[in-house]
């Protein structure tokens, strides 16, 4: 989604993601984070978690917060980052899909970026317009965990690895990746599996 009329769709979808932090009772991880694995640079960054529902088997939301974090350092985007992790119903992720897609079915994630990508795709550091607070604030990745136990049943692995799929996937896209075409596809899902297999998740 990169034309102007998906951003304004995003900035009205942003205010709902806000009313839900502050109104519903849910699990919340939010708290900028240092992170040290195996090799990785530590960073600190800001990924907000929200788990909307009790789902069983989910995973605790600073493990969700950490793979995000490791997916960003993967692409180098320094550490004044901001971004959103949602983990959601079915029902609700076909709801977004229809009013800010334009398409009514279910899916497994969606990615509602805030910044402007230089550039199509595939760029390794693409160059962010800065906000005024000196953070860049990406945007929001939606995960219908529903969706997520379905594919990982079909795939014969685990929900973490799943997860970590879909959110790979879905911060690819707030870096300006894309799937439209079959050249930034491919490129693009090269550099899901680069990333995938630098990152320990249980099969």
């Amino acid at each position: 989604m990169r034309s102007l009329q998906a951003r304004q769709y995003f900035y009205k979808f942003y205010y709902i993601i806000t009313f839900y932090f502050t109104q519903l009772s849910v699990v919340l991880f939010d708290s900028p984070g240092q992170l040290c694995y195996d090799g990785w640079r530590t960073v600190a960054m800001e990924i907000n978690v929200l788990i909307e529902g009790d789902f069983e088997g989910c995973p605790e939301a600073s493990w969700l917060q950490s793979l995000v974090e490791r997916v960003l350092t993967a692409q180098g985007t320094g550490s004044n980052i901001e971004l959103g992790l949602v983990i959601t119903s079915q029902e609700r992720v076909r709801e977004l899909n229809r009013d800010y897609r334009g398409k009514d079915a279910p899916t497994d994630v969606l990615a509602f970026y805030m910044t402007s990508v230089a550039g199509e795709t595939g760029a390794e550091s693409p160059s962010f317009v800065a906000p005024p607070d000196g953070v860049l604030h990406l945007g929001e990745v939606i995960i219908s965990y529903p969706q997520a136990v379905t594919q990982a049943q079909e795939h014969r692995h685990s929900i973490k690895k799943e997860l970590a799929i879909l959110i790979v996937h879905g911060v690819l896209h707030l870096l300006g990746y894309d799937h439209e075409k079959p050249g930034p596809e491919r490129e693009m899902r090269a550099r899901e599996k680069e990333i995938l297999s630098r990152i320990e998740v249980v099969s």
